[in-house]
C-alpha cells in the first residue's frame, strides 16, 4: 500500500488500514518534513500564538511508530506510472504499489507579483510560523480574499490590534461559500471589530520598495499601504504530478462513489472529486473532517467493503466571537430560511433549500440547535416555510 500525502487524509487511511487488519508493507510519502499535523489551527491558534507548533501534531512519535510504516517525508511525488504501478519521487526513487491512495491536497492560488518579500500565502505550518513572526512586528496588513482563510486571518490580525484591510472582488465576504445574506453578516462583524473592508474591487498589482511590498494597488486605482499582504484567493487540487498518468482529472482526481479513480487507485481528502450519492452530485470538499472520514472510507474499500461514500460535509470558521458551523452543501442560488433564532441577535440556524429539499444548514453561535437541525439534511427534508415567530428574520 502506498499513500501519497502525509496529512490528515493520508494518515487516517494508514491508521484505518492497520485497524482493519492490514499487516503488509505501508508507505506514506509527504512533501513536508513534518510528521502529520492538523491544518485548521494554522489560521487561528498557531497564527494568534495561542498554540505552540507541537500542539498541531496529529499523532506523537510513539503512535507513528506503531503504524509500522515507511514515512518518506520531505519527498515529492513527481509522476505516476499507472501501468507499471510505480510512484516516481523527486529524489529519483520509484515506489512500487499494489494499491495507491492519492491524498496530496491542494495548492494555494497565486497572484502576479506575490513573490515579493512581505507577501504571504498560508497553507503549511512553516507558512503560519513565518506569517506569525511578521505580524508580531505590528505591520499594516492587507488580506486579499475574503473566503474562509482570508476572513480568519483578518480576524486574528485585528484581535492582535493590527491595522487590517480585507479586499475581495465580490460585494460581500464569503459569498461563494454561503451566499449574500450570511456574507453581509460576516462583513458587518469585521467592520464592528475595526477592520476596513474594500469589497467589489480586485487587485491590480503589488507595489514595492527595496524589494519588499509597500502597497496594494486596486483595480479602481486606490493604493493601500501595506507592510504585510496575505493572499487567500483559493486553492487548486495538487494534481500536476498526475498529468501524464492517464487518471481522470478535472476539479481534482475524479473518482466513483467508492472514491476509486482506477482499479486499485483511490483518492481522499481535498484532492478527491467523487460522486456523493446522498446529494446526487459530484463534489470536492476542502474541509478537515471530510479528509478524516474519506480516508477511513478509502481504507475500507481497498480492503473489500466497497461502500459508497455518502458524506454530509461538516465545517466551521471562527472569527472574533462568531462560531460559524455548517453541515451539507450550499448551492449558489439556494433559498435561505432562518429556522431558529435571529440574524439580528447573531444567534441563529439557517436552512439552505435547493430543488425543494434542505441541502445545508448553517449555525451562527448555535451549536446545540445546529446539531439537531442537521437531521434536515440527512433526511432530505422539504424546504421549510419562512419563519414568522417573533425575533426571527428572513435573510
Amino acid at each position: 500500500m502506498v499513500i501519497v500525502g502525509a496529512s490528515a487524509a493520508g494518515l487516517t487511511t494508514a491508521e484505518a488500514l492497520r485497524n482493519k487488519g492490514y499487516d503488509g508493507a505501508l508507505t506514506l510519502i509527504g512533501d513536508e518534513p513534518h510528521l502529520p499535523y492538523d491544518r485548521p489551527p494554522l489560521s487561528k491558534r498557531i497564527l494568534s500564538g495561542a498554540w505552540e507548533p507541537e500542539k498541531v501534531r496529529l499523532r506523537d512519535h510513539q503512535a507513528i511508530g506503531r503504524l509500522d510504516a515507511d514515512f518518506r517525508l520531505g519527498r515529492t511525488a513527481v509522476a505516476l506510472d499507472a501501468p507499471g504501478r510505480k510512484v516516481l519521487l523527486n529524489d529519483g526513487a520509484q515506489v512500487a504499489f499494489d494499491a495507491l491512495v492519492i491524498a496530496t491536497g491542494v495548492t494555494p492560488r497565486r497572484l502576479p507579483g506575490d513573490g515579493l518579500a512581505g507577501v504571504h500565502v498560508l497553507r503549511t505550518l512553516d507558512d503560519a510560523l513565518t506569517l506569525r513572526t511578521h505580524l508580531l512586528a505590528r505591520p499594516k496588513v492587507v488580506v486579499v480574499g475574503a473566503g474562509f482563510l482570508g476572513a480568519e486571518v483578518a480576524a486574528v490580525a485585528r484581535i492582535m490590534g493590527l491595522d487590517v484591510t480585507l479586499v475581495d472582488p465580490l460585494p460581500v465576504p464569503m459569498r461563494r461559500q454561503f451566499g449574500d445574506p450570511i456574507g453581509r453578516l460576516v462583513g458587518q462583524t469585521h467592520s464592528d471589530h475595526g477592520a476596513t473592508l474594500r469589497l467589489g474591487v480586485g487587485v491590480a498589482r503589488f507595489l514595492q520598495s527595496a524589494g519588499r511590498v509597500a502597497a496594494v494597488e486596486l483595480a479602481d486605482g486606490t493604493k493601500l499601504d501595506a507592510d504585510v499582504v496575505v493572499v487567500g484567493v483559493g486553492s487548486t487540487p495538487a494534481t500536476s504530478w498526475l498529468a501524464d498518468s492517464g487518471l481522470p482529472l478535472g476539479n481534482g482526481v475524479e473518482c466513483d462513489a467508492q472514491c476509486q479513480a482506477a482499479p486499485g487507485m483511490y483518492a481522499a481528502g481535498d484532492v478527491a472529486s467523487w460522486y456523493n450519492p446522498h446529494f446526487g452530485v459530484r463534489m470536492r470538499v476542502e474541509h478537515r473532517l471530510n479528509a478524516t472520514e474519506q480516508g477511513a472510507a478509502v481504507a475500507a474499500n481497498i480492503l473489500g467493503e466497497q461502500r459508497p461514500f455518502a458524506l454530509v460535509p461538516y465545517f466551521w470558521s471562527d472569527q472574533y466571537d462568531a462560531r460559524i458551523q455548517a453541515h451539507g452543501i450550499f448551492p449558489e442560488h439556494a433559498d435561505v430560511t432562518v429556522v431558529h433564532g435571529s440574524l439580528n441577535d447573531r444567534k441563529f440556524v439557517a436552512a439552505y433549500g435547493h430543488e425543494g429539499k434542505v441541502v445545508g444548514v448553517l449555525g451562527w453561535n448555535s451549536h446545540r440547535e445546529l446539531r439537531t437541525l442537521r437531521q434536515l439534511v440527512v433526511d432530505h427534508a422539504p424546504c421549510p416555510s419562512a419563519r414568522t415567530t417573533e425575533g426571527s428574520q428572513q435573510p
